[in-house]
């Protein structure tokens, strides 16, 4: 089970930080990522993160502005989002893949077997 936390009403330019706890697994040994979908679009890959933490993957429109990390102790990944923008409105939702032949990760959403529920971040102008 994955639940996701830390969405909020944001103006353009602030930061927040979102979390996902997971129990009920080994979390180390599973790669995570963080998804988004914004009102009407499709759901698309935001950022992902190997087992140790050592390997991350972002996707252009959130590089240099987000950073995602996990605390294995924790069962939890991060994404810390910076100069947030209005486009960065969406549910965000964390994934779990237990894809165990995969080394990094990948964008393509089948790849992930277990959904949290989705936080929403809302960006003003």
């Amino acid at each position: 089970q994955l639940q996701a936390s830390g969405g909020g009403l944001v103006q353009a330019g602030d930061s927040l930080r979102l979390s996902c706890a997971a129990s009920g697994r080994t979390f180390g040994n599973y790669i995570m990522a963080w998804f988004r979908q914004a009102p009407g679009k499709e759901r698309e890959f935001a950022a992902g993160i190997g087992r140790s933490g050592a390997i991350t993957r972002y996707a252009d429109s959130v590089k240099g502005r987000y950073t995602i990390s996990r605390d294995n102790a924790k069962n939890t990944v991060y994404l810390q989002m910076n100069n947030l923008k209005p486009e960065d409105t969406a549910v965000y939702y964390c994934a779990l893949d237990s894809d165990g032949g995969r080394v990094s990760p990948t964008t393509f959403m089948g790849g992930y077997e277990l959904w949290g529920q989705g936080t929403l971040v809302t960006v003003s102008s």
